[in-house]
């Protein structure tokens, strides 16, 4: 069976690179709108109604607008926007979020696809406050480093261009603790706080880590990072894109150096813990634009579609 897909804002990064993954597909028939109808509101509802799936790849008001134009209920949305991540109704598009949350995408269709710090936030934190070793009213504080790809095509043109000695260093923002991932984090997560979250953008193309400091005086009584580690190893046992890495991974410390761009061109998250007796630094790896955008969404799909998780991946 072919399946008729549509990226709506298909000249962006995100989509971009969704367009990549499925030209190396022959299961799909890729709409295309033509290049002076792409404001056109007419043809892109039409586009919109004739797809098993349509990809929105927009800015949130613009994706909003998209999902009201969309009345075939055969149509499914994957939204890569920042705007229905916690929208009742919505799915969560991490496939590995929680038992039932595949049957939770087969079964939607609307999919919010998660922000790249987020994803990442995510998966380290979801299965320890599930297992009641996080308390979900506890402070947690998140670092992430992410190449300048995910600032999009002006921040990208930016960092190409050169000459700046601004752009030399990696750059703290979102100074004002209210970055847009904060609600998805806490949303999925299960925590009742705020994280304080601090994402960092460096000068390099793409790879995204985040670190979560954790102290063991606040966590459950007898937790060690032994304790953390496994609890991550039996959530994600038998994932295809989520690997647990050994406790304070002596490849890493060998290193003496994290490599945040080591998952580049994957759809895989690689997830660590380095502690001592006291203390413990949580890791996840990501490509951005891969399991932190568009390889989450064209997962997503495949989950969706019912398909081989992994085609086009």
């Amino acid at each position: 069976m072919t399946y008729r897909i549509y990226v709506d804002g298909q000249e962006g990064t995100t989509g971009l690179r969704i367009h990549e993954m499925l030209a190396r597909r022959d299961d799909v028939e890729v709409l295309r709108i033509e290049a002076d109808k792409r404001k056109d509101a007419a043809e892109r509802a039409r586009l919109l109604n004739a797809a098993d799936v349509a990809f929105l790849c927009l800015p949130d008001a613009a994706s909003k607008e998209a999902a009201a134009m969309v009345t075939n209920p055969s149509t499914c949305l994957i939204d890569a926007s920042t705007a229905h991540r916690t929208a009742p109704g919505w799915a969560f598009g991490m496939p590995e979020l929680a038992p039932g949350q595949r049957e939770a995408l087969r079964t939607s269709k609307r999919i919010a696809n998660p922000g790249c710090h987020a994803s990442a936030f995510i998966l380290l934190l979801r299965p320890l406050v599930d297992a009641g070793l996080v308390r979900a009213d506890l402070p947690v504080a998140a670092t992430s480093l992410t190449g300048y790809s995910g600032g999009g095509k002006s921040m990208i043109a930016q960092y190409e261009a050169g000459g700046d000695p601004l752009l030399a260093a990696p750059r703290p923002y979102a100074l004002g603790l209210q970055h847009k991932h904060v609600p998805e984090m806490m949303a999925h997560t299960g925590l009742r706080l705020a994280p304080t979250f601090v994402p960092v953008v460096g000068p390099f193309y793409k790879g995204l880590a985040v670190s979560v400091p954790l102290h063991f005086s606040q966590l459950a009584a007898g937790t060690t990072g032994a304790t953390l580690q496994q609890a991550l190893a039996e959530r994600y046992a038998g994932e295809r894109f989520v690997r647990v890495m050994p406790l304070s991974d002596p490849e890493t410390l060998a290193g003496g150096f994290f490599d945040v761009q080591a998952c580049n061109d994957t759809n895989r998250a690689d997830l660590f813990v380095f502690a001592n007796d006291q203390q413990a630094v949580l890791l996840c790896r990501i490509d951005n634009l891969g399991k932190g955008a568009s390889g989450a969404a064209v997962q997503s799909m495949n989950v969706h579609l019912g398909l081989d998780e992994g085609l086009g991946l």
